[in-house]
């Protein structure tokens, strides 16, 4: 199915406050994750731009050389900092997506010759007509066998099944971190 049939033909409910705090949570632990190559980014930055404007040039030395360092370094770490949040931010926003709702079945099967490295097999969500609603890469060590089962699933496109017969999947933890990181639980 496409994103704009299963939000014709499915039942979709928004995300929870409490599910989408799990989700900024996560978000807020990766940008201080962030904030340190920022840093490094903007006095990396402030250091080629002073040398190359403000440092010595006599007969024996001319610190506007490196520059041509610190510049090229803060312009790389501004972009790891960037890259680090782009996962973020994109779950953020997904979960102003719905989530669907669908009595039908689960499917499980193994890997394919489209298959990414690290990739097990993949995991599906079928209506109860058995069409695939959404599909998605499943990593871990084993590989999938073929297995269809009917469940009561809960899924969103960007984060995969969240509930099966209403038991979580662990796409969202029952408890997180506040930061995601350590024993700052709330």
């Amino acid at each position: 199915m496409t994103p704009a049939q299963r939000r014709a033909s499915l039942i979709m409910r928004p995300w929870r406050d409490d599910e989408r705090r799990i989700v900024r949570r996560g978000m807020l632990g990766r940008v201080l994750i962030a904030i340190e190559p920022a840093v490094i980014a903007v006095v990396f930055g402030w250091f080629g731009y002073w040398l190359g404007t403000h440092g010595r040039t006599d007969a024996t030395h001319d610190d506007w050389i490196f520059s041509i360092i610190f510049v090229p370094g803060a312009v790389v770490f501004a972009i790891y900092a960037v890259v680090l949040l782009i996962g973020p931010l994109r779950a953020l926003r997904q979960t102003y997506e719905p989530i669907f709702v669908v009595d039908g079945y689960i499917r499980t099967r193994g890997r394919d010759d489209f298959s990414a490295t690290g990739s097990n097999g993949y995991v599906a969500v079928l209506t109860d007509e058995r069409r695939v609603a959404c599909e998605w890469p499943a990593r871990g060590k084993d590989e999938l066998s073929f297995d269809v089962r009917p469940a009561m699933l809960e899924f969103s496109e960007f984060g995969g099944v969240h509930a099966v017969d209403g038991h979580g999947t662990g796409v969202l933890p029952e408890d997180f971190p506040v930061l995601g990181i350590g024993p700052f639980k709330r």
